[in-house]
């Protein structure tokens, strides 16, 4: 067990600091500041890296056996349940972003401003806690002694109705299919842009590199959803291997999804990743 849980850690601190090391460079320059398509990355770069942290927190707590009252448990569930929700939704809003960026080139800086973004973000946080903001509200109304109890802590003990299991699993499934038909056609559109004879072609095809890219980053937020379905599968396996088992399945199917998707977006990028190699070489010179 104190291999799995270095493992975990050292996999998580490794990724978050390369994650902060590209907000670092976003944040230290001024066209990334300005740029709404890096002001989504940076969200991106923070959303990321709170799932992650947030995740394996309650896996070690699980792997432990804590338990901790309801109240301070639904917090964590609220954490990880938002940010599990606002990837698929920030990667609809940069394909969003480079499709205006392509199909309104002259009018790009007008529409998508640093506001507008901030707006967008706003928004982002608010859809995704609707469900789970709900389901508290509702628990709250019910049985207001229901957060004093310990328990561990997995999403099942905070609910008390069928409905609220389906009510997550709908929303999620609903946000999946909206982002993935969504960046659909986002990619169908900006290929059709690129085959016309006024459109920068470079720059549509880089576009629809990105957002295939992003169909690529979705199909990652995806595996997130098989995680039950093998952790309940291992449930049935020898006692020996559950713990081996569950950690393949956490660190497969949740760690390596969100430490990979942004780090592979960020070093795709021509004007991050030189950056970006600069530092982690322990080498911040000066670059035009």
């Amino acid at each position: 067990m104190v291999i799995v849980v270095i493992v975990i850690l050292a996999t998580a601190f490794f990724f978050c600091f390369l994650n902060g090391l590209m907000f670092f460079i976003l944040w230290s320059k001024s066209k990334f500041r300005e740029d709404s398509r890096y002001i989504l990355f940076a969200h991106m770069l923070i959303n990321d890296s709170v799932h992650l942290m947030g995740t394996i927190v309650l896996f070690l707590f699980g792997l432990a056996f804590f338990h901790m009252s309801k109240a301070v448990c639904s917090i964590l569930i609220l954490i990880t349940g938002v940010t599990f929700n606002n990837t698929p939704l920030n990667l609809a809003v940069i394909s969003l972003e480079r499709y205006v960026a392509i199909r309104f080139p002259l009018r790009h800086t007008e529409i998508a401003t640093q506001r507008r973004t901030a707006i967008a973000i706003g928004l982002m946080w608010l859809i995704s806690s609707v469900n789970i903001l709900i389901e508290i509200f509702y628990i709250i109304a019910i049985d207001p002694h229901f957060f004093t109890t310990p328990v561990l802590c997995i999403r099942e003990q905070l609910l008390i109705e069928e409905w609220q299991l389906a009510l997550t699993s709908g929303l999620n499934f609903f946000f999946l299919v909206v982002v993935a038909l969504t960046i659909l056609y986002i990619y169908v559109s900006i290929t059709l842009v690129a085959k016309s004879a006024s459109t920068n072609k470079d720059s549509a095809n880089k576009a629809r590199k990105t957002v295939l890219l992003h169909m690529f980053q979705l199909g990652l937020c995806i595996t997130s959803f098989l995680y039950t379905v093998f952790e309940a599968l291992i449930a049935k396996t020898a006692t020996a291997l559950f713990v081996p088992l569950r950690f393949v399945n956490f660190f497969c199917l949740l760690v390596l999804p969100r430490c990979l998707s942004p780090l592979i977006y960020g070093l795709r990028d021509s004007a991050i990743r030189p950056l970006f190699l600069r530092y982690f070489r322990c080498n911040p010179t000066t670059l035009k």
